[in-house]
């Protein structure tokens, strides 16, 4: 099943928890302190393999999350690395963030790498504590939490030459007649109804990837016929096939429907609508079809565009065609892909970063310290150890959290909130 969008959330993995823990070794009576760090959580990276050409394989799994790192223990020991979580997409993968909408990655190339979302770190163990003013800390970190991010991931199919032109006109023959491609051909509208691939020969060392787009029509732009999804697919190419049915048997002006395509084309996106077209006209085997070549021809040759009488069924004329595409692709440009961050795939900042402290009056007497620094060294500390929760509190004074509550007019005897846990403010 071809499926070129889909959503769904990710989480990094759990850190695991440093422990508290000290040496007890026989004829040692005050061993030092020996607890080691947790693991850290797995990352979610998503790795391009060019077998695949779907993203079906995420439509009913909405939620995947990788390994929790495991806790510390004693004698130093350090907690395992939670397994990263891989997941594999095909090239043309672009990844956005569902909440926001903001570009995340573009994956293109086969074995490229992004991670979608951080595991947590491990928290510290109480060893890590120890100096000279501090013989026997009896706290530990908690890991952190893994990073959770909605992700929507978009397919767009990548193609040097791309086909478009109305429903029936012949596309889906075109693309099976030159290439080893075996779309689902039918003499009704919409047959198509996803992108085929189709890889084209010219010679023994020259090829190049043509795209089947299913058929347009009037107001694709907005999405009529599913035609915004089926443009997305044609926005890499570097080259158009303009298909059209000159024999007008369904009643259809040739040259109306060529620029009312691409009229679609520029309302979409400009700098689609200018890429060079050349231009096929289909059909010519049937009768009805040679009043309408010479005017056709004519009228778009004005207009400055290559005109290719062809017949997809009998392949009269498809080689001239096939050959001039070929010459064409050796003189235009790779397409350039926009560039994330300085060429990086990834542009998402580092998972933590301290962006200082604030403090909201919620009402009366009662204050919350909030900030990512708060954030970040809650989920570290066990409201369940006292020398735990102590080491926050001195983490957040050395930030200058004392000046901040007195600027903010706290009093003696007020009740802060710091997570998930209130203190009565005392000078």
């Amino acid at each position: 099943m071809f499926l070129d969008e889909v959503e769904f959330k990710v989480k990094g993995g759990d850190g695991g928890n440093g422990v508290v823990s000290f040496r007890r070794e026989k004829y040692i009576d005050m061993g030092g302190p020996d607890g080691g760090d947790g693991g850290d959580g797995g990352n979610v990276i998503l790795k391009v393999d060019e077998g695949l050409n779907t993203l079906s394989d995420f439509r009913y799994q909405k939620y995947r999350e990788a390994g929790r790192g495991t806790h510390g223990s004693g004698s130093n020991k350090h907690g395992r690395n939670g397994e990263d979580l891989i997941l594999m997409v095909p090239p043309g993968t672009v990844v956005y963030k569902a909440d926001s909408g903001e570009l995340m990655a573009d994956l293109t190339d086969d074995g490229q790498e992004f991670i979608a979302a951080h595991g947590g770190k491990g928290g510290k163990g109480n060893a890590r504590f120890k100096k000279p003013t501090r013989k026997a800390p009896r706290f530990a970190e908690q890991g952190e939490t893994g990073e959770i991010v909605n992700l929507r991931l978009e397919l767009k199919l990548l193609a040097d030459v791309g086909l478009l032109g109305f429903p029936n006109v012949g596309k889906s023959t075109l693309i099976s007649s030159v290439s080893e491609a075996k779309p689902k051909i039918a003499s009704y509208h919409f047959t198509t109804l996803k992108p085929n691939l189709g890889v084209v020969s010219i010679g023994e060392y020259h090829s190049f990837v043509m795209a089947d787009i299913p058929g347009l029509i009037e107001g694709a732009h907005q999405g009529i016929g599913l035609g915004d999804e089926f443009l997305r697919h044609i926005e890499r190419t570097r080259l158009l096939i303009h298909v059209i049915d000159v024999s007008g048997i369904e009643g259809r002006e040739p040259v109306e429907d060529f620029h009312l395509i691409n009229n679609e084309l520029a309302k979409y996106n400009e700098r689609l609508a200018s890429r060079p077209q050349l231009v096929a006209l289909n059909k010519i085997d049937i009768p009805q079809a040679e009043e309408n070549i010479v005017r056709v021809t004519e009228e778009l040759k004005k207009e400055g565009y290559e005109v290719y009488p062809i017949s997809a069924v009998t392949h009269q004329g498809v080689n001239n065609l096939i050959y001039r595409v070929g010459e064409i692709l050796a003189e235009l440009p790779e397409e350039e892909l926009p560039e994330i961050e300085d060429g990086m795939v990834m542009i998402t900042p580092d998972f933590v970063e301290e962006e200082g402290l604030e403090i909201k009056r919620l009402n009366g007497d009662l204050y919350q310290i909030k900030g990512e620094l708060v954030d970040e060294y809650v989920q570290k500390t066990d409201f369940n150890n006292e020398d735990s929760v102590k080491r926050l509190l001195r983490v957040l004074h050395h930030h200058g959290l004392g000046k901040l509550m007195k600027n903010a007019g706290v009093q003696e005897g007020d009740t802060v909130q710091i997570g998930p846990m209130e203190f009565d403010y005392i000078e």
